[in-house]
């Protein structure tokens, strides 16, 4: 996973603004009144019912429970497990015996042969939409999703694995998946784990210089990509001798007619520069034609996948995971993660983060089917939806998602635009809603009543299905993760984890009411706090802190051509990767992310501001967050000048 970056989501104040009248005509004074007389008969009337049926102490006594503490009772200091592990293994398998991703997949297609597997949108429209101030923005209608079950998708599988051994593409050889999230994606990376074939993950927002740097340090021999991105890929494997062979999958977002088939340019641009091109389609034909054929062995500690972090302050960094370590991870979170064959999942973040791939691979493994979106297309009122018709979520109905607060931002203003446009009593009746059940929230109570009548149109935005929202790559806001927990009447659960730990740390359960925690230690890990004096930071504080340590089947093997010794550490005869975060336990055992360390970076006797630099701490204005890039633009010259790069700099 990325490093982790303080996030300026919903803060109070935010919320404040969007709910509360600026001017308070009478009748809506009045109406505020009678709510609060109501709310009070309406307690009395229903007190009964609800300690029989729905007993919030037994909530709050549950959210309470003790989740994790000290293998060693007496001493802080020493690992965190969770309590399912404090006297027995970490957990390390998915399916008993099947300790490759490959045996995984082949187990799930087993276990849930027939039943729906991996589901698409067709574009039935795409139009040009021409704003006032002159941009036009390419405007989509979506169909229905059309869905492959288990069955089809292993076919596919197969084709692909068949067809990479007929190319040439052997045993060991890196191969780079540079691409959107879709189907293909999964298919293409779980083909290349059952073939022994390295995956090399590279996000498709990254620039041509950042491309061209980890497929080049990668030593790729094939990419997988798509044919929008082809042109990308053309310009960033100039240096790259090593990748001959290109794979395509049709493009999104356009018309099925004209979305598989890439130009004759680009095909004669790839054959001039030496490469063999080949469609998604192609390359399973080629596979299918082919019957005989005698899969590669595949160890567990054998590399699955190098996975290359964003590369926000430098390069991007390839991270080494081995099969070992993904399925150690995925037998933590799967147990976190309440999903079954009755669920729908939406994929829509970027299969190039950790946090994705293993929400997806868990899905597949528990029968839960997959329905693939984009940020742009995720809801109704989305970038890429034409007004009035129908977003992703709105499509789909999924019952979970997986969220990054960048994400619930965008919601959050879907759902304050929603309430915009309602009448001034429609809007108070929300406020007083929303303002009673967050004030209740950690105290167990809920309303079933209130969720139909207030929230039932806000639920739809993301299809009114929702059950389970899990939250990572970033620190989440409180406020933003309650806020969460009340429009969509469903749990909202903050993970903890790295690239280097398969995304796997910690993960809040279900049941936990309070904000703030990523949750105990998964079952297949265990977590230590280690000094850091200068900033007064101890395990033997109350509350213990410090610096936290991961160790477990999930610490990925470390860096592709880089050696970092002081990220991988021996200590206490095991290995521990120092996550250069400052981590607090409370006392049921959760953990709370309070700090950052920076090892290289940072001096000793200066501290960290731990406020994150949000408006709702004071620390940054939202005028200024919303005038970022102009300043950037004001001050580029001097900005080039204080680093020694003078192009670009005007004289005078």
């Amino acid at each position: 996973m990325p490093d982790r970056k303080d996030s300026a989501v919903v803060g109070e104040k935010r919320i404040e603004q969007e709910l509360v009248e600026q001017e308070r005509p009478f009748y809506i004074s009045a109406l505020a009144a009678f709510m609060k007389v109501f709310f009070i008969f309406y307690d009395a009337l229903v007190f009964v019912p609800f300690k029989i049926f729905a007993d919030p102490e037994k909530k709050v006594e549950r959210s309470r429970e003790l989740k994790a503490r000290p293998v060693d009772e007496n001493d802080p200091g020493s690992p965190w497990r969770h309590v399912d592990t404090i006297d027995g293994p970490l957990y390390s398998e998915l399916f008993e015996g099947c300790n490759t991703l490959g045996k995984i997949w082949d187990e799930a297609a087993k276990l849930h042969d027939g039943l729906t597997c991996m589901g698409t949108r067709t574009v039935v429209e795409v139009s040009q939409e021409r704003q006032a101030d002159g941009r036009t923005f390419q405007k989509l209608i979506l169909g229905e999703y059309e869905w492959v079950n288990y069955e089809d998708v292993d076919n596919m599988i197969t084709n692909v694995t068949r067809g990479l051994s007929i190319i040439g593409v052997k045993k060991g050889q890196h191969v780079v998946i540079y691409s959107e999230t879709r189907m293909e994606w999964l298919v293409s990376a779980i083909a290349c784990f059952k073939s022994g074939l390295p995956i090399v993950t590279v996000y498709p927002t990254l620039g041509e210089e950042a491309i061209a740097y980890a497929m080049g340090e990668c030593d790729g021999v094939a990419v997988f990509t798509s044919r929008a991105l082809l042109p990308k890929v053309l310009a960033s494997i100039k240096k790259c001798p090593n990748i001959k062979k290109i794979i395509y999958f049709s493009e999104m977002h356009t018309m099925r007619e004209t979305a598989d088939e890439a130009s004759e340019e680009i095909k004669k641009a790839f054959k001039d520069d030496g490469r063999d091109l080949y469609s998604f389609q192609s390359l399973q034909d080629i596979g299918n034609d082919f019957q005989q054929f005698s899969e590669w062995y595949v160890n567990p500690d054998d590399l699955a996948m190098i996975m290359y972090t964003s590369g926000t302050t430098g390069n991007p960094k390839g991270v080494l995971l081995s099969h070992r370590n993904i399925i150690s991870a995925l037998s933590g979170q799967s147990v976190v993660i309440p999903v079954d064959n009755k669920d729908t999942y939406i994929g829509y973040l970027p299969l190039a983060h950790i946090l994705e791939v293993c929400a997806e691979l868990v899905c597949l493994a528990k029968g839960c089917r997959i329905g693939y979106s984009s940020p742009t297309t995720l809801y109704d009122r989305a970038m890429k939806i034409k007004k009035g018709s129908k977003g992703d979520c709105g499509e789909l109905k999924p019952t979970l998602i997986a969220c990054v607060p960048a994400i619930m931002d965008r919601i959050f203003k879907a759902v304050s635009d929603d309430v915009k446009e309602r009448s001034p009593i429609q809007r108070e009746l929300f406020r007083i809603c929303y303002e009673r059940k967050r004030n209740r929230y950690e105290e167990g109570y809920t309303s079933l009543v209130m969720n139909r009548l207030a929230f039932d149109r806000i639920r739809k935005i993301l299809g009114g299905n929702l059950r389970f929202v899990l939250s990572g790559g970033a620190p989440l806001n409180a406020e933003t993760q309650r806020f969460m927990n009340i429009c969509f009447c469903c749990p909202v659960v903050q993970g903890y984890g790295l690239t280097e730990t398969c995304g796997g740390a910690s993960l809040a359960d279900e049941h936990d009411l309070s904000t703030g925690s990523v949750g105990p230690p998964l079952r297949c890990c265990e977590i230590m706090l280690r000094d850091w004096k200068e900033a007064g930071y101890s395990p033997y504080n109350k509350p213990p802190q410090g610096e936290i340590l991961i160790h477990g089947d999930n610490v990925a093997k470390g860096y592709y051509k880089m050696e970092r010794t002081e990220d991988f550490i021996e200590l206490k005869g095991k290995r521990w990767f120092a996550t250069g975060d400052i981590g607090e336990f409370r006392e049921d055992g959760s953990l709370c992310i309070i700090d950052k360390l920076r090892r290289d970076e940072i001096p000793k006797k200066i501290y960290i501001c731990k406020e994150p630099w949000t408006p709702a701490s004071g620390l940054l204005t939202e005028a200024f967050k919303l005038k970022r890039k102009n300043i950037e633009k004001e001050f580029e010259q001097q900005i080039k000048m204080l680093y020694g790069d003078k192009s670009g700099v005007s004289k005078g």
